[in-house]
């Protein structure tokens, strides 16, 4: 079994039926039993996260990126504390006078705030906090195989539906990611209480609706090897960066692309992510796409990341999640 391919080709279009994983048999080659191996082995060793769902922005709460100018010799430790912090997905260190960026989730902005005020006050360091004001393309299920070709739609500006309190339950368990069972809607379902085919016509609702933005594998790239990314920021005048913003988006390697509100000290409103296996890789990925867009002579940074020190999906539904574990109980 081609677990490389397993984990590639179902990062999107996962089956929404009652046997998903004996259909992927199917189509791939081999039985169910050996399919669900290969996943149960890839989450083992790391290269799998889980299966599950991507939210669109502002499909379930507030979020923020925020970057902390930290001393090298209290780098851990603050890293550390940032990861006790509910809410906290991904956390990495970063080549820059600003060195430690991390993306908190939560149901409600004033929520998150509270919490940073008190990091803030307990660390003795200020921070840069970065609402995201629009996304351009928000896509890591790019093919595994040949790093530089992106998959999925560029992003649109159309507001997506909100997950619906009724439908919170489902939203945790998708946070948590699928069980690897025969029959994991079925797990699922009473879990909730739901028929089964609620659960599957909830996701495809989602789906169609663009408030989950994929559903399916959501890998480690580290693990596969991908193991370099850079986050490019430009500086670009406010009346040009939609523009400027959808032509990056279009660029082949391009994974990630948004506009985020300036702060002090902090002049940069567009952002772009590339990924590769190396560091020249990434650098040339980078080059192009600038080159194409026409940013070149746009002030920007480059920051390439260090350290993980976090990363795990988005986790807007935490309070429901815990319905969900006292119901089953």
């Amino acid at each position: 079994m081609d677990t490389l391919a397993l984990l590639n080709r179902w990062q999107r279009g996962f089956p929404l039926v009652a046997a998903p994983f004996a259909r992927i048999a199917e189509i791939a080659g081999g039985n169910e039993q050996q399919v669900l191996a290969a996943y149960r082995e890839a989450q083992r060793g790391g290269a799998l996260s889980r299966i599950g769902g991507i939210w669109a922005a502002g499909a379930g709460g507030a979020a923020l990126l925020c970057a902390m100018a930290v001393p090298e010799a209290r780098l851990a430790n603050v890293a550390a504390r940032v990861n006790t912090l509910p809410g906290v997905n991904h956390n990495y260190e970063r080549e820059h006078h600003y060195n430690l960026w991390f993306v908190i989730t939560g149901r409600d902005a004033p929520g998150l705030h509270e919490q940073l005020d008190a990091l803030e006050q307990e660390t003795g360091l200020g921070m840069l906090r970065l609402p995201m004001q629009r996304a351009y393309r928000i896509d890591l299920g790019f093919d595994l195989r040949q790093v530089g070709r992106c998959r999925g739609a560029v992003a649109t500006s159309v507001p997506v539906p909100r997950v619906a309190p009724v439908d919170a339950p489902l939203a945790a368990l998708v946070e948590g990611g699928l069980p690897l069972v025969e029959a994991p809607f079925a797990d699922w379902a009473q879990r909730l209480a739901w028929p089964e085919p609620r659960v599957r016509q909830t996701l495809q609702r989602w789906l169609d609706l663009g408030t989950l933005r994929r559903f399916g594998v959501v890998v480690r790239h580290h693990e596969l090897g991908i193991a370099q990314n850079a986050m490019t920021v430009f500086d670009v005048p406010d009346d040009q960066v939609d523009g400027c913003g959808a032509a990056l988006a279009r660029q082949p390697g391009v994974t990630l692309c948004y506009r985020r509100a300036r702060a002090e000290g902090w002049p940069y409103n567009l952002y772009c992510m590339v990924h590769g296996r190396d560091r020249d890789a990434v650098r040339t990925g980078i080059a192009a796409a600038l080159d194409a867009a026409g940013l070149q002579q746009v002030p920007h940074a480059l920051l390439f990341s260090g350290r993980r020190f976090k990363q795990q999906g988005g986790s807007y539904f935490r309070h429901a999640a815990s319905e969900v574990a006292h119901a089953v109980a």
